[in-house]
């Protein structure tokens, strides 16, 4: 039995789509907070369960019988998510789960400028300690969060940012395939997998995508980090968020996106989608 966490969200309701296409439904079952958003699922054979990592004494019935357990990481920036993804594993251990495997990031890292990076490298050590068989997918950062971190770069013309650095830019999409492909192989993948595409293009290069798509030049304008969060906050952004977003470009800029690893082409058996298939798309 497989029991996929979050399979009401974008990434692990997709990563659920792709395993039903490779294993029986009776196989798998979603443990989500609200059951009445994963009718989809129950209506195509899945089992569906009720948990809540802010629930602990939901969680050990909601992963009971699990060969293999896929834990979303939790992305409210106002929580303590470490505690938990704690909760989760201590459940996980309870339940005697017989693998974990836990959607990571890239950078994840303690001295992160990044506070989910940070979250993501102690719940790493959490799921060292814990005794139970883990694999931490460290997906590279999600190329859809470019449609709100470029702006309207198409009416402007430019692309401002606090400062630079590069990144391997993903789709969610395609992580979440890989991530179906890791959990049907049964264990064949352990600890730290770096899942990413083939190339990490600072903001200076996807100006220059963008400026080819469109046909004029499109400029990165560097502002630095209090006027491009002061500009964030002016458009309507929170100044916590625009702080916490700032941690994103202050990694990129010290290296720690930079890495790219062959492994999901590989898995998906094709090309990554890079920065260019994002771009192309109406919506970017």
């Amino acid at each position: 039995m497989i029991v996929i966490t979050g399979a009401t969200g974008a990434l692990n309701g997709a990563t659920v789509d792709h395993l039903l296409e490779r294993i029986p439904a009776a196989d798998i079952a979603v443990a989500v907070r609200d059951v009445t958003k994963a009718e989809r699922f129950a209506a195509r054979g899945v089992a569906v369960r009720r948990a809540d990592y802010a629930e602990p004494a939901s969680l050990p019935a909601a992963f009971d019988g699990a060969d293999q357990l896929l834990l979303v990481s939790s992305n409210d920036p106002r929580a303590d998510i470490v505690s938990l993804h704690h909760s989760a594993i201590d459940a996980a251990v309870t339940a005697g789960v017989g693998r974990i495997l836990y959607t990571s990031h890239q950078g994840a890292g303690l001295d992160s400028p990044f506070v989910p990076a940070r979250s993501h490298a102690r719940t790493e050590h959490l799921l060292a300690e814990s005794g139970v068989p883990w694999t931490s997918l460290r997906n590279g950062y999600y190329a859809h969060s470019l449609n709100r971190l470029l702006g309207s770069w198409r009416e402007t013309a430019t692309i401002e940012v606090p400062t630079d650095g590069p990144v391997s830019w993903t789709a969610r999409e395609d992580a979440a395939e890989a991530a179906a492909v890791i959990l049907a192989s049964n264990g064949a993948y352990d600890g730290p997998t770096t899942l990413t595409a083939t190339s990490a293009p600072t903001f200076e290069d996807i100006a220059t995508i963008a400026s080819e798509l469109i046909g004029r030049t499109v400029e990165r304008v560097i502002l630095g980090e209090e006027e491009w969060i002061a500009k964030q906050v002016a458009g309507g952004l929170q100044e916590f968020v625009a702080r916490f977003s700032l941690g994103l470009y202050q990694a990129a800029h010290k290296g720690r996106f930079a890495g790219v690893d062959p492994l999901l082409g590989e898995l998906l058996g094709r090309e990554p989608r890079t920065v260019r298939d994002l771009l192309t798309q109406p919506s970017a």
